[in-house]
């Protein structure tokens, strides 16, 4: 039996090269910092989450060095830490911006106008999802639940939230951004860069004025106050 193989595409292998390794001065200032997250846990590997964070502080997103460099570190293979670094969405893959600028398009902030600020966003900074800026200061992306569906519709910049958007207030925040002015989230503190906002993730101190200060809104408390006026009504606990 003959077989034809004239229409067969080739199987290609690309094969990149092994990433180079962080400068000697870089590699001693991050090897401090990874000394210090990995010396909180009982066991070095559970520090793959902040040190992930760490590397991700230096160059904006998780390089192939990034993640040789934690690998290193915990014993643990490459294919390991990129198992867990491509699982997560905070990690990102590609060049980032200085403001990661996500906005929530699951089922209740759309419904309430997150699909029209993601396209007003869209076509005013004129990119696409994951994306970023020719000026490199923002990426934006559509994501999943901002986990403050009571403020929906919501954007956040840099993990920092920003409630109630319309699409006009959204531009207006991106405008800001790209002119250099401080903006400060509806909560909490005024906002960092990007590559700052990783090194707090990887558990290092957050000394913006007001970062650990807040307290629910009203509209978190709605439910509870409800529930505790149906027990007054009633005379007590049902």
């Amino acid at each position: 039996m003959t077989i034809d193989n004239s229409a067969s595409a080739p199987i290609l292998l690309s094969l990149s090269t092994r990433p180079e390794p962080y400068s000697p001065h870089v590699r001693e200032r991050l090897e401090l910092d990874a000394k210090q997250i990995i010396s909180r846990y009982p066991h070095p590997r559970s520090a793959l989450l902040p040190l992930l964070h760490l590397v991700q502080a230096e160059e904006g997103y998780i390089t192939g060095t990034g993640i040789d460099f934690c690998a290193d570190h915990l014993n643990l293979t490459g294919a390991e830490v990129t198992a867990v670094a491509t699982f997560y969405s905070m990690y990102r893959r590609t060049p980032t911006g200085d403001y990661h600028v996500g906005v929530c398009t699951n089922t209740l902030c759309a419904v309430l106008g997150g699909d029209a600020i993601y396209e007003a966003l869209q076509r005013h900074l004129e990119v696409g999802h994951g994306e970023t800026t020719p000026d490199g200061t923002i990426t934006l992306e559509h994501i999943e639940c901002n986990a403050a569906c009571d403020y929906a519709p919501v954007m956040m910049v840099n993990w920092e939230f920003f409630d109630n958007q319309t699409p006009e207030s959204a531009v207006a925040i991106a405008d800001a951004l790209r002119a250099g002015h401080q903006v400060r989230p509806t909560r909490g503190a005024p906002l960092c860069t990007f590559r700052e906002t990783a090194r707090i993730l990887a558990g290092f101190p957050d000394e913006r004025p007001g970062a650990l200060e807040g307290s629910p809104g009203a509209p978190t408390l709605a439910g509870l106050e409800i529930a505790a006026a149906q027990e007054d009504s009633a005379g007590g606990p049902r």
